[in-house]
């Protein structure tokens, strides 16, 4: 197991014009009347505990009087934009239920609950401080990975979807146990999978909290997928070793099940799907992609002794020149796709 820790307070970099450029092409830009800093104006706060009385390190925030009915309308033209386009003919049936603050890790989000009180429905959305890395960390996510993310950015706000799923620490603690040998395996290959894509795509940090189990009903089975939840590590560690989930302690029983449910044959055979199914991604999604390349070859995204010790160790992974030629973060993950693209063919598992 790896012994290495991230850096507890990822310093934060600004969204650029050059990506602000991109996301207005790729319609992630809005217009909103609050801000992430309004939020913060509280007046009180009470703990939130979870159904087992522990603390959940997130506190249930309250406003003025005054300020509260303009903060609930301004979310829930929020959750329009976020849901219909910004259609807010049946605004009058939404209801925020809470708004919760976290303190705890890097973006210290805010947790909204919309609900629908025409027939109880609800859900969720985030409003965060906007980062360059996490922006990043979303798009590479929508566009490599098989989910779509759905996030908006005004400003220095950014505003995510809830994405659904068990956190991982919780589905090892209380839902492993009750799954029998066949989902076992089934988990396994698809942390083998997960793995990949967090390598490739250099996203770090992904503890077992920091990514959900999705349970998948189909016919007499339960199939698992396995869902990142947090990008606040995108392309900012200058260890490899951060950006490989299986090396984190946190993991260990996801590392186990692989070893136990998988031979050697099995793991290379799933790691080269996931190589080649992201590699069909990348060329359904080249201009995007490319386009997103260039913003964040124009960001700054890491310290400099970070890209340093990071390229030098991909390089000795690879044996990949380009790797050492990469002066910035978005230059190394360019070149690990470009390498993708050049060791896998999708049609080759097709």
């Amino acid at each position: 197991m790896s012994e290495n820790k991230p850096q507890l307070k990822k310093l934060n970099y600004p969204i650029n014009g050059e990506l602000r450029r991109y996301l207005e092409k790729y319609k992630r830009l809005t217009r909103i009347n609050i801000f992430y800093d309004d939020l913060l104006r509280f007046q009180g706060s009470i703990s939130v505990f979870d159904k087992e009385d522990k603390d959940t390190l997130w506190v249930r925030v309250y406003y003025n009087g005054f300020e509260k009915e303009e903060i609930d309308n301004s979310l829930k033209k929020i959750y329009t934009l976020l849901h219909s386009d910004g259609d807010i003919k049946n605004i009058q049936f939404l209801n925020v239920d809470y708004i919760d603050f976290c303190t705890f890790g890097n973006s210290q989000p805010f947790r909204i609950k919309i609900r629908n009180i025409l027939n109880d429905n609800y859900t969720h959305f985030y409003i965060k401080k906007a980062d360059a890395s996490r922006v990043f960390g979303l798009e590479l996510e929508h566009i490599l990975s098989p989910n779509r993310i759905n996030f908006l950015v005004f400003g220095d706000t950014l505003i995510e979807e809830h994405i659904l799923g068990i956190p991982g620490d919780v589905f090892l603690e209380k839902n492993l146990k009750k799954c029998n040998e066949h989902e076992k395996a089934q988990i396994a290959k698809e942390f083998v999978k997960f793995n990949e894509r967090c390598m490739i795509g250099l996203l770090g940090d992904m503890r077992s909290y920091n990514f959900v189990i999705v349970p998948i009903y189909d016919f007499d089975q339960i199939v698992f997928k396995i869902r990142a939840i947090d990008f606040d590590q995108q392309c900012y560690e200058g260890s490899f070793r951060l950006y490989k989930p299986h090396l984190f302690k946190e993991n260990y029983p996801f590392n186990r099940l692989v070893r136990d449910k998988l031979n050697k044959d099995a793991i290379e055979q799933y790691q080269n799907e996931e190589r080649s199914i992201l590699v069909k991604r990348l060329l359904d999604s080249e201009t995007r992609l490319l386009d997103l390349l260039e913003a964040m070859k124009s960001s700054k995204l890491a310290p400099i002794e970070h890209i340093v010790q990071l390229q030098e160790e991909i390089y000795e992974f690879t044996l990949d020149l380009d790797f050492k030629k990469a002066n910035s973060m978005g230059e190394i993950v360019e070149v690990a796709l470009n390498f993708m693209k050049r060791n896998f063919k999708y049609e080759d598992f097709e």
